[in-house]
């Protein structure tokens, strides 16, 4: 709470300060729908009124108040219940005796502040202002922005297309994931492009940040796209190209451009295309004009949109390349792999998604060499089924034989997808028993082969693989 109170002292007094220099924990209760600057969507404004309710907001203290009452150095407003510092110099001099390295880290403006006393962190404040997630990333950011941009009634189809995630939503991060070398290095250009953007643009190198991944259902792209963004902070733009195909094939190429407008607007931003060969398809020369130019639209939105100028790192994600018209390959200038996990992975993902429990007798090597095949989405599926059936044993805990059990039964549903429809009652349910990656949580990786001619009843059926991630 002192903490808070500080710095929402000092980003009053010192004007140099802006939001990027507050951590996202304090923008969040000083949001204001209306800034100074009346181009932009929403802001913080001066000077931050510390109330009772924005403090419990952001410390999760019930009672602000009382906790810091007996200090010298605070007061309280009995009519606004806005609480601030009598005593500044000493509000400080206490506050630098209490906190660590990480609290600095993590507070630009008290980093600013440290520096100024004799206190000695291992934190400075260029590192603090880099390692904070600036303002743009913020939900209420992207909120206010997207309400500025997009009119509620005109251009609420346009919003409709796609999914916009801030960085904070999303849970997985890269060190939850167990990547390929090849992945973790072009991870690794990525996060250089991204810091180095200014650079690139001097030396003319502008055709960079645009990638396809391509793999099997449940292999990690969308996780890893997602992961990334979280790492980097930037807003996370979602689309499935199977929804952005109408009924009506005319609407189709407009849909498209219209994906791409909203990722320009919350730049800097990851524009994650799903379901690429929804659209991208290899061209015939007997299919309907609308989806040529939808094809088309698709191939001249990804030439127009630029890491280096427009600030959009383009993702896009297939599971079926050979479906892939040839002129789409070209756009890209990384092709990613992600492959079916070899043993050494299986028993790293094992590794990682049971880092928080502790299992009896546990061999994840053993458990990799009963599961060959599986995806890393499976092998969450695999955990998730002996945890359930522990729970339903009365236990806390799993074992190994747990595992090896859920293995098994997971071996059973999965065969259940092979067998043939029966006919009359009871055929649906036949149909969709079995088990399939038609679940979806935080770290799915959704990949849907949807046919785009909606208007051709031979072609009038979606396929959908969702499936849990490593």
């Amino acid at each position: 709470m002192v903490e808070l109170l500080v710095t929402a002292h000092r980003y009053d007094e010192d004007r140099d300060l802006d939001a990027d220099d507050l951590p996202p924990r304090y923008r969040r209760v000083f949001w204001s729908d209306t800034s100074e600057d009346d181009a932009d969507p929403g802001g913080i404004e001066r000077p931050l009124h510390a109330t009772e309710s924005s403090i419990s907001t952001a410390t999760g203290v019930e009672r602000p108040w009382e906790a810091v009452s007996d200090l010298l150095f605070t007061q309280r407003d009995d009519f606004s219940g806005e609480l601030s510092l009598t005593q500044p110099e000493m509000a400080v001099d206490w506050l630098v005796e209490r906190v660590d390295d990480e609290a600095v880290r993590a507070n630009p403006t008290l980093a600013k502040v440290a520096e100024e006393t004799d206190a000695d962190f291992d934190a400075s404040y260029e590192e603090a202002r880099e390692e904070n997630r600036p303002i743009r990333a913020d939900r209420v950011w992207i909120d206010a922005l997207l309400s500025q941009y997009f009119d509620e009634d005109d251009d609420a189809e346009m919003l409709d297309l796609v999914t916009v995630r801030a960085p904070e939503e999303i849970e997985m991060t890269l060190d939850d994931l167990v990547l390929t070398d090849d992945q973790e290095g072009e991870i690794r250009k990525l996060m250089k492009a991204i810091e180095h953007r200014e650079y690139l643009a001097t030396i003319g190198l502008r055709e960079i940040g645009k990638l396809l991944f391509v793999g099997p259902p449940g292999t990690g792209k969308t996780t890893a796209a997602r992961a990334l963004a979280h790492e980097l902070g930037l807003p996370f733009v979602e689309v499935k190209l199977s929804m952005v195909t109408s009924q009506y094939l005319g609407e189709t190429a407009k849909n498209v451009e219209k994906t791409f407008e909203v990722a320009k607007r919350l730049a800097p931003c990851i524009l994650f295309i799903d379901e690429f060969d929804s659209v991208a398809k290899t061209r015939r020369s007997d299919e309907h004009a609308a989806l040529k130019r939808a094809v088309n639209t698709l191939l001249k939105s990804i030439d127009d949109i630029s890491l280096v100028r427009d600030e959009v790192l383009l993702i896009s994600a297939t599971n079926h390349p050979d479906q892939l018209d040839a002129a789409a390959w070209r756009r890209f200038d990384e092709i990613v792999n992600f492959p079916k996990p070899d043993r050494q992975m299986r028993a790293d993902i094992f590794r990682v998604i049971t880092r928080q429990m502790e299992i009896a007798e546990f061999d994840p090597d053993s458990v990799a060499d009963r599961t060959e095949g599986l995806t890393g989405s499976d092998l969450r599926m695999v955990l998730r089924e002996a945890v359930l059936e522990a729970l339903t044993d009365e236990r806390m805990s799993i074992t190994q034989a747990d595992i090896m059990d859920a293995v098994e039964d997971f071996e059973e549903r999965d065969n259940l997808k092979n067998m043939d429809m029966i006919d009359g009652e009871g055929a649906q349910v036949a149909g969709d028993g079995g088990h399939s990656h038609d679940h979806e949580d935080a770290n799915a990786d959704s990949d849907t082969d949807a046919d785009v001619d909606r208007a051709d009843s031979d072609h009038d059926h979606d396929h959908a693989d969702h499936a849990h991630d490593d």
